[in-house]
């Protein structure tokens, strides 16, 4: 009953910037302002925090075995799927492997580890995961089929660190970790009091965004094609993890950190993959928006049985 009252900040924080930008109290452009708010600076500097303080032995191996077992069945599941329930062609069907199996790690991942986990320590893990091996292959994918002469463009995948700031903070975390280095102390000070808005910036975000968004009718996106991507996320990923943690022996909270990990929404750049490449565009909307909202309720589920 714990874990499960952890939700109810998230709860009314999501309500409230749903509500918010509903009634225009954030004006035109404020929820997306505080979106980029959180994205470029909040999320960075909590990320950067927790793994420059993370020893580099801390790293909970078989969990993140266990969690990137999860991941690489989903992502597979929902691109043979698309290739074989819904014929699309090769080049959407990242997309769609992507929109079952990538984690909402920070918007979303950081509040819900920080209320029902109490860190975000194995949470900073799986953002490495996803940032190091599985968005390097889903780029892969994509920039082979966009160009004609199925080439991969390397310069562009190498330079996504610098232009991602999660991304960027996450490895400049892990190598002031690994050579001992600690900010100085007022610049420590200072990104203690930004990280400590994301989690409440994140969710006001949320819930501006789940009351703003709104799916492109260029491309249909089929409800079949949406139900399974919603079952490979919220369903299948988590029962992944828990069979894989079972496997791996792994302790009671840590199979509860697995399972929620698995059990977020698909990540917002799933659509952002999706534009930049004109490919998808439309399911990996729907995703988001149908997988954020139904995730506050199977997340809830996942802590009331395992907590």
């Amino acid at each position: 009953m714990r874990l499960v009252s952890a939700f109810v900040p998230i709860w009314v924080l999501t309500s409230l910037g749903y509500a918010a930008c509903r009634w225009g109290l954030l004006g035109e452009a404020g929820a997306s302002v505080l979106g980029r708010f959180v994205f470029h600076l909040a999320m960075p500097s909590a990320l950067f925090l927790t793994l420059s303080r993370m020893p580099l032995s801390g790293f909970a191996g078989r969990s993140l075995l266990a969690f990137g077992v999860s991941t690489a069945t989903v992502v597979g599941l929902g691109w043979a799927g698309a290739s074989w329930l819904f014929d699309r062609e090769p080049g959407e069907r990242p997309i769609r492997g992507m929109a079952a199996g990538y984690v909402n790690s920070a918007n979303l991942g950081i509040p819900i580890a920080t209320q029902v986990l109490g860190n975000v320590s194995f949470l900073a893990e799986v953002v490495l995961l996803q940032v190091l091996v599985v968005t390097p292959v889903i780029l892969v994918a994509l920039d082979r089929h966009s160009d004609p002469a199925g080439r991969v463009r390397v310069r562009r995948i190498a330079f996504l660190p610098v232009r991602n700031p999660v991304i960027l903070a996450s490895l400049l975390g892990v190598a002031c970790s690994a050579a001992g280095l600690r900010p100085p102390s007022a610049v420590g000070a200072s990104l203690a009091l930004l990280s400590g808005a994301a989690v409440p910036a994140a969710l006001v975000a949320l819930g501006a965004s789940l009351h703003r968004a709104a799916p492109s009718r260029a491309e249909p996106a089929g409800s079949a094609e949406l139900a399974m991507i919603t079952g490979l996320k919220l369903v299948a990923q988590p029962l992944v993890a828990y069979a894989a943690g079972l496997a791996l022996h792994l302790s009671a909270p840590q199979l509860l950190a697995v399972v929620v990990c698995a059990g977020l929404p698909t990540a917002q750049n799933t659509f952002i993959f999706a534009q930049e490449y004109g490919v998808g565009e439309t399911v990996a909307n729907r995703a988001v928006l149908v997988t954020t909202t139904l995730s506050l309720a199977t997340l809830a589920a996942v802590a009331a049985l395992l907590g």
